[in-house]
Order: C-alpha cells, then sequence, then structure tokens
C-alpha cells in the first residue's frame, strides 16, 4: 500500500490488499463502469470467507452479473456457494424486490376495496420510482435487520456504477430529512405507502454508512483519466454525507515487460518493444501522476493486469495475492501466434446481414443515409459508450449534419471526451438536478397558480420528494428525442440497469397513454419513437469478454421483449484488432476471439470492431479517426 505517492507497478507486479486489513462489518466497492468492482468485491468476499469468516456478498446492481462471475444463478434470494464454504450471495433483484413492496401495499386491501380502486394502486406501483424504494428497502434492512444478518460477520456490497450508487447512498439521508419534513399527500402515495414506519430504520441506516469502524468505502479505478476524476468526485460528493474513510484500490495496472508472461520460444519475457504496451504504461503513469490531490491522499492499493477474464474462482482467488507477495504469471503453454490474432482473423463473416470486421465508419454511413433520427448507445458501465457516442456524433457533424449530442449517464464525461467544439454539433446532459428545478418551475407556474396558500404549501412538499426526480428526467428525455425529427440525436445512455429504469417510465407513460387515448384516437409515444426502427437506432456497446458480451445479450432481450430491436453491435478496445506482441495482451487477445465470434453469428445483425488505440480517444480529431475521418 502506498500513501501520498505511487509507483507504477514494475518487474515485481507487487501487490497489496490493504483495503481487506481489519475489515469492517459493512464493506461497499463502488466505482465508474467496468474499473472491476464486481470481481474485486467477490475476490474480497472469497478472501474473507477461506480466512474463517462468515460471509454475505451482495449486489446492488440492477444489472448484477455476481452469479456469471461465480457460474451460479443467485438471484433475489441468499444463495449459498457451495465451492466457498461460509460464502453466500444475494442479488436486490429490481423487479421480485417491487413485486414484493407492490404485494405488502397492496395485499391487505385487495377483496376489501373495489377492483377499480385496487387497478389503480396497482398503476400507482408500476413505476421505477416504485423500483427505486423497494430495492433501497432491501439495502437499508441489510444495514439495519439484525435479525437475519447477525449470521454474517461481513456483508460486502458490490454497488452499480458510481452515479446511481451515490444515489443509493444519499437516499436514507433524503427520505429521513422527507419524513421529518412532514411531507404529505405526494404524488408517487402509492410508492411512498408505509415509508413514515421506515423512518427509525432510515436513520440508522444513516448512521451505520457514517460509522468507520462499522462501514468502509473502497473505491475502485483503473489508472485511466476518465476514471481517476470520476473516483474524486465519488469521494467528495460521499465524504459529504460522512462517508469520508475510503480506500482507493487502482485496478489492471499493466506490469513492466520484465513481468510479461514468458515466450514459449525463449523462456523469457517477450514484448518489450511492444509499442502498444509501452503507449499504454506511459498512458497509466501519466493518469497516475496527475491525479486529484484528495485521491493522492487516500491509503491505495494496486493491482495488476491478468492475462485472463475474471470469471470463476481459480481466477479470482489469483485476483488478489497475500500482501508481500507477487503476481505469478500464467503458463504460457497456447499462447497465440501474431496471425492468429491479427484483424485479419475477424474478417471472416458468418451469417447473412453481418458486416465482419467493418469499422465505425460503415455504421456512421448507413446512419448517415436516413439524414435524421434518434441513436442510443447502450451496454454495461466501462465499455465506451461515451467515446463511441461521441464519436458517431463527430462523424455525423463532419458530414454536414446537424447533431445533438446528450447523455442520461449521472457520471457523464461528454465534455471531457470532446475536449472541444464543432460546427453543427450541440453538447448537452440530462442533468437531473437541474431538470428537477425545471420540471418544479413548471409545476408551480402552472398548476400552483390555481391553488390557495395551504395548496400550495401541500404542492411543494409534493415536488421535494426525491421520487420527483424521476418525472423530471423522463420528461428530458422525451423532449430531446423529439427534436430527432430534424436532427441527429445521439444519446450516451448510463448503464444498463439505470437506463432500464428510464425504459420502464417510457413504457409506464406508454400505457398510461394508451389507456387515456382509447383505440380511436392516433397518438405517438416516446416508447413508439424508441420500437421504431425508422426514427431510433439502437447501438449495443460492448468489449470482448465474457461478462460484457452477456450482459449485452441480457439487455437485447430486455429491449425485445419492450419492442426494441438493437441495429448493432460495437466491440470496443479489441485488443486482438491492435495485433500486439506482448505476450500478456496476446493472451488477452486468444481470449477475446470466442466472445468476437458470438457477438457477429449469434447476437448482432450488424457488428462494428475498434481496436485498442495506443493514445486514448480524447478530442475531436482522436474522435474523428475512429469512424474513419
Amino acid at each position: 500500500m502506498t500513501v501520498g505517492t505511487d509507483i507504477l507497478l514494475d518487474t515485481s507486479t507487487r501487490s497489496s490488499t490493504a483495503f481487506l486489513a481489519d475489515a469492517p462489518r459493512f464493506l461497499f466497492f463502488t466505482g465508474k463502469g467496468g474499473v472491476g468492482k464486481t470481481s474485486i468485491a467477490c475476490a474480497s468476499a472469497i478472501r474473507l470467507a477461506e480466512g474463517g469468516a462468515s460471509v454475505l456478498l451482495v449486489s446492488t446492481d440492477p444489472a448484477s452479473n455476481v452469479g456469471q462471475v461465480f457460474g451460479v444463478s443467485i438471484g433475489n434470494t441468499v444463495t449459498q456457494i457451495d465451492a466457498v464454504p461460509g460464502l453466500a450471495a444475494l442479488e436486490i433483484d429490481p423487479e421480485q424486490a417491487v413485486q414484493q413492496y407492490r404485494e405488502r401495499i397492496v395485499g391487505p386491501v385487495r377483496g376489501l376495496l373495489p377492483a377499480a380502486e385496487v387497478a389503480s394502486i396497482e398503476e400507482q406501483l408500476s413505476g421505477a420510482c416504485t423500483t427505486e424504494i423497494a430495492s433501497f428497502n432491501e439495502f437499508t434492512d441489510l444495514l439495519t435487520d439484525a435479525a437475519w444478518t447477525a449470521a454474517y460477520d461481513h456483508i460486502v456490497f458490490d454497488t452499480a456504477p458510481t452515479g446511481h450508487t451515490i444515489r443509493l447512498l444519499q437516499l436514507p439521508g433524503d427520505w429521513t430529512e422527507f419524513l421529518t419534513a412532514g411531507k404529505g399527500d405526494p404524488s408517487c402515495l402509492g410508492p411512498l405507502s408505509g415509508l413514515e414506519k421506515q423512518r427509525a430504520v432510515y436513520a440508522q441506516a444513516v448512521a451505520a454508512l457514517g460509522d468507520p469502524e462499522r462501514t468502509r468505502l473502497v473505491l475502485v479505478s483503473r489508472a485511466q483519466q476518465s476514471t481517476l476524476a470520476e473516483a474524486a468526485r465519488t469521494h467528495t460528493e460521499l465524504a459529504a454525507i460522512g462517508m469520508d474513510r475510503q480506500y482507493l484500490v487502482i485496478n489492471g495496472v499493466l506490469p513492466g515487460p520484465d513481468a510479461e508472461l514468458p515466450s514459449p520460444a525463449t523462456g523469457h519475457p517477450a514484448g518489450v518493444d511492444d509499442p502498444l504496451a509501452a503507449a499504454i504504461r506511459l498512458r497509466e503513469q501519466r493518469a497516475l501522476d496527475a491525479r486529484d490531490p484528495v485521491l493522492v491522499a487516500l491509503p491505495t492499493d494496486h493491482l495488476p493486469l491478468m492475462a485472463t477474464n475474471m470469471v470463476g474462482l481459480p481466477a479470482l482467488r489469483g485476483l488478489l495475492p497475500h500482501d508481500g507477495s507477487t503476481v505469478s504469471p500464467e503458463p504460457a503453454a497456447e499462447l497465440p501466434t501474431s496471425g492468429q490474432v491479427a484483424p485479419a482473423h475477424l474478417g471472416s463473416s458468418s451469417g447473412a446481414g453481418h458486416l465482419g470486421d467493418a469499422g465505425l465508419e460503415v455504421l456512421v454511413d448507413q446512419i448517415a443515409a436516413d439524414g435524421h433520427g434518434l441513436v442510443m448507445l447502450m451496454g454495461k458501465g466501462g465499455v465506451g459508450k461515451t467515446t463511441m457516442a461521441a464519436a458517431v456524433a463527430v462523424a455525423l457533424a463532419e458530414r454536414g449534419f446537424a447533431v445533438h449530442l446528450t447523455t442520461t449517464d449521472p457520471a457523464a464525461h461528454l465534455t471531457d471526451t470532446l475536449a472541444g467544439e464543432l460546427t453543427n454539433l450541440e453538447v448537452s446532459r440530462i442533468d437531473p438536478a437541474v431538470e428537477i428545478e425545471r420540471y418544479t418551475e413548471h409545476v408551480l407556474t402552472t398548476k400552483g397558480t390555481r391553488l390557495d396558500e395551504q395548496g400550495l404549501a401541500m404542492l411543494r412538499e409534493d415536488l421535494r420528494s426525491p421520487c420527483t426526480e424521476e418525472i423530471a428526467v423522463f420528461q428530458a428525455f422525451s423532449r430531446v428525442t423529439r427534436e430527432a425529427k430534424n436532427k441527429f440525436v445521439v444519446l450516451d445512455t448510463a448503464p444498463t440497469g439505470h437506463t432500464l429504469l428510464l425504459l420502464d417510465a417510457t413504457g409506464s407513460y406508454h400505457r398510461e397513454v394508451a389507456r387515456q387515448m382509447g383505440t380511436s384516437m392516433h397518438f405517438v409515444t416516446p416508447m413508439m419513437k424508441l420500437q421504431d426502427p425508422a426514427q431510433t437506432k439502437v447501438l449495443l456497446v460492448t468489449l470482448a469478454e465474457t461478462t460484457p458480451v452477456l450482459e449485452a445479450a441480457g439487455l437485447q432481450e430486455d429491449l425485445r421483449r419492450a419492442g426494441i430491436e438493437p441495429w448493432a453491435w460495437i466491440v470496443n478496445n479489441s485488443i486482438a484488432a491492435a495485433s500486439p506482441t506482448s505476450a500478456l495482451l496476446k493472451r488477452r487477445a486468444a481470449n477475446e476471439l470466442p466472445e468476437i465470434d458470438a457477438v457477429r453469428t449469434r447476437y448482432a445483425a450488424r457488428t462494428a470492431i475498434v481496436p485498442l488505440l495506443a493514445v486514448e480517444p480524447i478530442g475531436i480529431p482522436a474522435l474523428a479517426g475512429l469512424s474513419g475521418g
């Protein structure tokens, strides 16, 4: 561990796990999507359990992949991990949590109230606001309900990507303030039913989160400018609610060339002169040197980039070496030759309609042929949605089209990614705080003008409910989709789980409009636009790794159930397409090939493969280069 200074992992690939030393009861792992939170949380839970502790591993991510990492089905019930005595896991499934929450409220009145009133209550309980509250209640129970968590020495939380996690951890204070102020008759009364009785529970949750003897927050980052900046913002926001005792883990640092996997021909480290590996090391060192001072002050551990994906117990056990030990390189058997991982290997195309190793420019040309429309980029956190969205927007703008590039991601980095301005390109962000203010002002100047003082006071209380954010963000989303009638709107979405909640709100709105309008009147809702490929093209962004591909495939099925068919997939940051000579990178490239083949042959109608670049694609010229500019 280092405090205040860092030395990039060198030939010894030293790695420590000080963040697990004297671990308290609650451990939270959070950070920007794709930094390895789930892998580190799972590996930490294994380490604690194999040290003799009883451990419950909990995922609060709406798009959890803990089950995929362990290779077992987990879900919304505590599941023992048989291969690790003392370890159990739980995924807070939003849909199951909502069903249970809804039944607790509706069950007692079913059969007592008229069917129409019961149906009305159920409709009030069908939105994303209910999903948030239901999942949150399960989360607070884990912090406060000793009756069913007493059996565990440690509860390890694998959280959603940063923006969603900050929202979750702030909610105990938000709801406590809302209830303490005596708010009444809120518009989302259905979801809020019974919240008053939770007042003491929320207060206990606030106390637990702010107590360093009980709770430790571990910020997980990569040695990258954007993820370190995100970690600094997370540190500041969570320190503001009392979670100021934090640790930092820099994950996936590329080892020095002397620590590379040995060459099968010589038995000595290979890839010393690999320009791609050298450029990555230099980029990582510069990012570490330039990180925010608030991170420099944190206790910091480093974990090296591993040659294989973090799926299965052997890989997870190898991720966290014991302090003072070194990371042993994996055997060099079955290293691919350069011909096996060259871009030419990706040129074979299977199935009609596939584009094989087409670059991003081919997709952009096809999108541009429509002249306007909504382009939505979706996927797991950390796969590069923001970069790909910016690249598509820049390419369309340089082709002469008017483009509005915006994002629903709470941890948006569009401005940092673009690092400049471009003719025809408008950039914005759907900021929940701004949208709440806009929505509140609109309601007060419309409905509020017809109310007396008492009614106006109740309306203001209503609007201070945390549920107002759901309505405000949905309205902003609807507003930008309308612009796609006359220009291109490129939407960088939040990580998968958060995006599905937004689509849930869109679907709820569609059903309500359809109910009110009936079959005799023509109407168009945002959901109908998303379902029309002539108006909306959904691009799923993934990495050539097991978990991101499986999650993107799951997202595709969720979208299809909503009547939305993804238009194309983008495999981003492909090492295989970059032709590395470093032995470690070649091993990772070989692991990519089955995933790329699965995308092209099983999942995608169109595929673009974007190679890992020696220089981060930041700035308009670099982004233009991604799409052939």
